[in-house]
């Protein structure tokens, strides 16, 4: 058997691949009211989702919303301030814009890395570094 048509054999016995933007589905967030503070339910579970230190995504979410926050230990987010769920939701695709999705490829196999002392972006699919903003 010569080459192509091993290549052949190879490309057809190969199953479909799903895009990657495809199988990632970013969580939609789901926030309730308790008083003046705004309680981020599936804080948990959107960082594990996204593969992103909690901390990190944590920080630029109290950013984004200008306002004083912490984490409970249930894992959830509490922010100071009653926000509806889509203002939360606009500042959680600003951070996967940012963070996550590969400026390049929109892979979200990406990791944040640090480069000559700056934080960048490296995509696992494509190998593209991008500079990400500070937060």
């Amino acid at each position: 058997m010569d080459y192509e048509d091993s290549l052949e054999r190879a490309l057809t016995e190969t199953p479909e691949i799903s895009d990657a933007a495809e199988r990632f589905q970013v969580p939609d967030v789901d926030v309730r009211s308790e008083g003046n503070v705004t309680i981020y339910e599936n804080f948990q579970e959107t960082h594990d989702r996204l593969n992103r230190d909690q901390h990190h995504l944590f920080k630029f979410l109290q950013t984004e919303l200008g306002t004083s926050a912490s984490i409970d230990d249930r894992g959830r987010a509490r922010f100071t301030g009653d926000f509806k769920q889509s203002r939360v939701q606009s500042a959680l695709d600003e951070y996967v814009d940012s963070f996550v999705t590969c400026s390049e490829c929109d892979s979200p196999d990406t990791r944040l890395v640090e480069e000559r002392g700056a934080t960048v972006l490296k995509c696992d699919a494509c190998g593209a570094l991008s500079s990400v903003p500070e937060i």
